[in-house]
This record gives structure tokens, C-alpha cells and sequence, in this order.
């Protein structure tokens, strides 16, 4: 059986957004869920929990993920969305398809800049699918980041009858698996990308390495840079989310075969929380490095210490703009670990697949690769004139909306 290691979407606090609701292709996602379908959801989806990094740590998938950063990539790398890593592939001969399909998609939500980036990019796809006659329409519901949303639209698209094919970006993983079940048993193609559930039924299951790997770049960057008994700040979103908590759990067990004394925070991504955290930190000795498990707040990380006075962090955050333009203009010692927004093209391509009957790798996984300080000038070039929550890595620029769409966040 397939393992379904979530992968991420970086959650983050309200003051962090850009100032948008959550839009869709389709008025459908106004509607309220039924109301035999909301208690069927509340009945399922457990309540959050704060755990530890411990229980997070996988020795196995750790490791696995650990040699997926090397491995070598199937596929054009021009084109990374369509990459994968050779292993066991699913045969789609049951859903060939003629003519334009209808897709169905369930999203988790487009409540932060790297899920709205995503977002533009997928529906750009989803319009030169629709000009090559391969998908007719795609009717999408956002919930709002909220388990029981989302298990009722599901429903209601198994309900409504009309989907040849679903897409889904749980929003959790244990409670969106008995909805990700029941999609499967409509004998429709199920395509999950982004965050994993705890059943391999779908045809494939899309996303990048994973959080252990975000973790391990990321640490043994900082670890090699940092001294015995320097200290890290670890500035963290919000506990329960798998692959950030991946990512931490790789990253502490590294600081600690290391010396490297580190700390952690939750934050919520608040920049006043952040510079909080960090000048009560300064002011009782020296913090050497900086590590996130997202990108959002980095800035205000950064101008914690320029506010201080005090030298400037080795630091690891994210490929969003607003991340990179700060790295620039203060040439600290950095490195951008992205969470490949690129993929949110892949379930649309995947669907392709599907209806052509063509084999499509059962788990779907997508390059993610570090943007290091010799590569940052050539990601600002490529993505000038782009919003600070933009993401480099988004993999947008051979479309036709290109640049404009994303200069202009034109979100559905």
C-alpha cells in the first residue's frame, strides 16, 4: 500500500494574506452544503491536535525522502511539473474518455499567497485544456480552510452526479480520507495533489519530496554554517499541519546531532508576533540563525534584527518574492527551500492522461529544489514585476495569461 505522507500547504494567519476571499470557477462553491451532508462531516473530522516533533518522525519515510532529493527525474526538466521519480504506475485504460470532460475540484482553500499563486496558475491550465477540447468545464468548491466544508463538498459533488473526474486538496488528512473513500467508489478517476489522505485509492497522488526533505535542506544548511552551541529561532506557522511538522522534525533532530541549540515559536506567520518573539530573544544574548518552515514573515524576521541593531542571522525561508527581494537587499547567508507551487498544474495534465488512457505514476512525485544564493538573481529576473507573495517556483511562464495574470493576481 501506497504511503500517504502528507505534503504541505503553509496555513497561515489572517494578517499574512493578501486582502481576498476565497473565488472559484464556478458559482456552485455559494451554495450552503446540505444539510444531510453537514452532519455527515461533522460526525467525521476529528478535532486538531498539538502533538510533538516526535511523533511526526518517520525513520523510514525521513530517509526515503532524504535520497529523493538526488534521485534522477523522469521527464522533461523544462517542463518540472510534468516530472516524476520512476515507480509503480496505474493503469488509466478504464477511464480513456472522448471528448471535453467535466472536472471536479475540491480545494482546500486559496487563503494564502502561495495557494492563490497556485491557484492562478492552475485555472490558466485549466483554460488551454478547455481550448484543446480535453476538459469542458471545471466546477470547483473552496472550504475555507475547514475540514467539515470540504467533506460536505465532496459529498455534494457525489451527490450531484455530473463530475467525470475528481480533483481533491484535502485540507487534513485523516478526516478527508473517508470522503476521499467515497469518491473513489464512484468508479470516477480521483487525482489527490498537495496534501495526502490515508487511502491509495486515488489514481495518483501528486506532490513534491515532502517536508522531511524541506527539513533536511534546510538544517544541514544552517548547520554547516553555524558553530557548536549556536542558536537557532525556529519560527513555525502552526502545529498539526503533517508536512510542516515534517519539516520541523527533521530540522530539530539535525540542530541536535549538531550542537546547535534551537528553539521554536509558533507565530501564526504575524509579522508583529515574529519581531516580538525575536526582540525578546536578542535581548538576552545572540541568535546566529534562522529557520521557517514557510516563508511568510521572513521579512519581518529579518528587520527584528536590523530593528536591534544586532548581525544579521544565517537564515532559510521560502521562494516568495517578498523573501527573496530582503535576501537581496541585505546579502545575509540564505537559502530559499520551496514547496513546489508548480504542481498545481500537474492535476489538470494528470487528468489528460487519464481520459487518454495513459499510465500516470500512482504516487506523482515532483522535483523540489532549494534556490541557493548563485540561483536567486536569476529567479528576480525571471519574476520582476511580480508581487512580494508571489512564488518563484510557480511555473507559469510558458502560458498565455503570462506575465499578466500574476502581476495582476487576476484569481477567479
Amino acid at each position: 500500500m501506497r504511503r500517504s505522507i502528507l505534503t504541505k500547504v503553509t496555513v497561515v494567519a489572517a494578517t499574512s494574506l493578501l486582502a481576498l476571499t476565497a473565488c472559484t470557477t464556478d458559482s456552485s462553491i455559494e451554495d450552503p452544503p446540505t444539510e444531510d451532508t453537514t452532519a455527515a462531516a461533522e460526525e467525521t473530522a476529528p478535532a486538531a491536535e498539538e502533538t510533538s516533533s516526535d511523533e511526526w518522525f518517520v525513520q523510514e519515510v525521513y530517509d526515503d525522502q532524504f535520497e529523493q532529493r538526488s534521485a534522477t527525474f523522469e521527464g522533461d526538466p523544462e517542463q518540472p511539473w510534468l516530472q516524476y521519480i520512476d515507480g509503480e504506475m496505474t493503469d488509466t485504460a478504464e477511464y480513456a474518455a472522448d471528448g471535453a470532460q467535466k472536472a471536479c475540484f475540491a480545494n482546500a482553500s486559496i487563503s494564502n499567497p502561495w495557494r492563490q499563486t497556485g491557484w492562478i496558475t492552475m485555472n490558466e491550465q485549466l483554460k488551454a485544456l478547455q481550448d484543446s477540447g480535453v476538459i469542458s468545464e471545471m466546477e470547483t468548491r473552496d472550504a475555507q480552510d475547514d475540514d467539515n466544508t470540504q467533506i460536505a463538498d465532496i459529498d455534494y459533488f457525489i451527490a450531484e452526479g455530473n463530475c467525470d473526474a475528481f480533483i481533491i486538496s484535502p485540507n487534513s488528512t485523516a478526516a478527508m480520507t473517508p470522503a476521499v473513500e467515497r469518491a473513489c467508489e464512484t468508479g470516477k478517476p480521483v487525482v489527490v495533489f498537495d496534501r495526502g489522505v490515508e487511502t491509495d485509492c486515488a489514481v495518483t497522488f501528486i506532490h513534491p519530496i515532502g517536508g522531511f526533505a524541506w527539513g533536511i535542506d534546510t538544517a544541514e544548511f544552517l548547520s554547516e554554517r553555524l558553530e557548536e552551541g549556536d542558536k537557532v529561532v525556529a519560527l513555525r506557522i502552526l502545529p498539526g499541519v503533517d508536512v510542516l511538522e515534517q519539516r520541523w522534525a527533521a530540522a530539530e533532530r539535525i540542530f541536535e546531532e549538531n550542537g546547535i541549540e534551537a528553539v521554536d515559536y509558533f507565530t501564526g506567520a504575524d509579522p508583529t508576533e515574529i519581531k516580538d518573539i525575536l526582540a525578546d530573544e536578542l535581548a538576552t544574548g545572540d541568535v546566529q540563525g534562522i529557520w521557517m518552515d514557510a516563508g511568510d514573515g521572513a521579512v519581518a524576521a529579518i528587520e527584528a534584527f536590523e530593528d536591534a541593531g544586532a548581525d544579521l542571522p544565517v537564515m532559510t525561508g521560502e521562494d516568495e518574492m517578498s523573501f527573496l527581494r530582503k535576501w537581496e537587499e541585505t546579502g545575509i547567508d540564505a537559502l530559499a527551500p520551496v514547496y513546489s507551487n508548480f504542481q498545481w498544474r500537474t492535476p489538470l495534465l494528470a487528468l489528460e492522461q487519464i481520459f487518454a488512457g495513459e499510465e500516470v505514476p500512482a504516487e506523482w512525485i515532483l522535483p523540489q529544489t532549494p534556490i541557493t544564493e548563485e540561483e536567486r538573481g536569476e529567479f528576480l529576473t525571471a519574476n520582476e514585476g511580480m508581487p512580494d507573495g508571489h512564488y518563484a517556483k510557480f511555473g507559469g511562464e510558458d502560458m498565455e495569461g503570462y506575465p499578466e495574470v500574476w502581476q495582476e493576481r487576476q484569481i477567479p
